[in-house]
């Protein structure tokens, strides 16, 4: 296990923005030990702006789930259809969202409705090395870091505009040392000057066996 360091800094371009005015705050997401760059961290404000629910897919192909991270507002519908000539077993015992969808081929009866917030861990039964996670959210995703481990966050407004006020920023990566649920950090406003945080990693599992804990779980249920 190692740590990362993520640094805060301000600056005036390159951001996603909620509307004028806004507070845009560059994230810097580095290896501590390495200094090496993070990319595809997903980053939240907190309390950011929400999203409608939508439909959404993760597909099975080629004995894998596509996209590896699905990021959905509460209250969507996600559906799991199977596009391989073999039938796969998907299930999750996360806290955010339980369900078991026994073997299959095609696609399932009905979606999965995710009505909680969290992070939810989805393998299949049949297939160890298969591994995907859905990010439920209460407010819109500020985005995930590029491959030099940079994004910037839009403080909006109403949150920026009185002093003594904080906001959450909610970071998740797949190796976080508990990745079923998000680090959150608190950010005081009006926010100005670089501001430095950190969370654990887990070493890069190998391929062959990433899901040994999720699997003994199912099998001992």
């Amino acid at each position: 296990m190692y740590k990362l360091t993520v640094t805060l800094f301000l600056l005036l371009a390159g951001s996603l923005c909620y509307g004028a005015n806004t507070n845009p705050i560059p994230l810097q997401l580095t290896d501590s030990l390495s200094g090496k760059p993070v990319a595809n961290a997903v980053v939240l404000l907190e309390n950011g702006p929400a999203e409608s629910p939508i439909e959404a897919e993760i597909v099975q192909k080629n004995r894998n789930f596509h996209p590896h991270t699905l990021i959905i507002p509460k209250h969507s519908r996600v559906d799991f259809p199977n596009q391989d000539n073999t039938q796969h077993h998907v299930y999750s015992f996360s806290p955010a969202k339980t369900f078991n969808i026994e073997l299959y081929a095609g696609r399932p009866t009905e979606p999965v409705v995710f009505n909680k917030t969290g992070v939810v861990e989805i393998g299949c039964n049949i297939h160890d090395h298969m591994q995907a996670f859905i990010l439920i959210t209460g407010s819109a995703p500020s985005g995930r870091t590029d491959e030099r481990g940079r994004l910037t966050v839009e403080i909006p407004p109403s949150a920026d505009s009185d002093s003594g006020k904080e906001t959450g920023l909610l970071v998740w990566h797949p190796r976080l040392t508990d990745n079923t649920r998000m680090a959150r950090f608190t950010i005081e406003l009006p926010h100005s000057g670089p501001l430095e945080l950190s969370v654990e990693l887990s070493p890069e599992p190998a391929s062959n066996d990433r899901l040994d804990g999720l699997q003994n779980r199912f099998r001992e249920l």
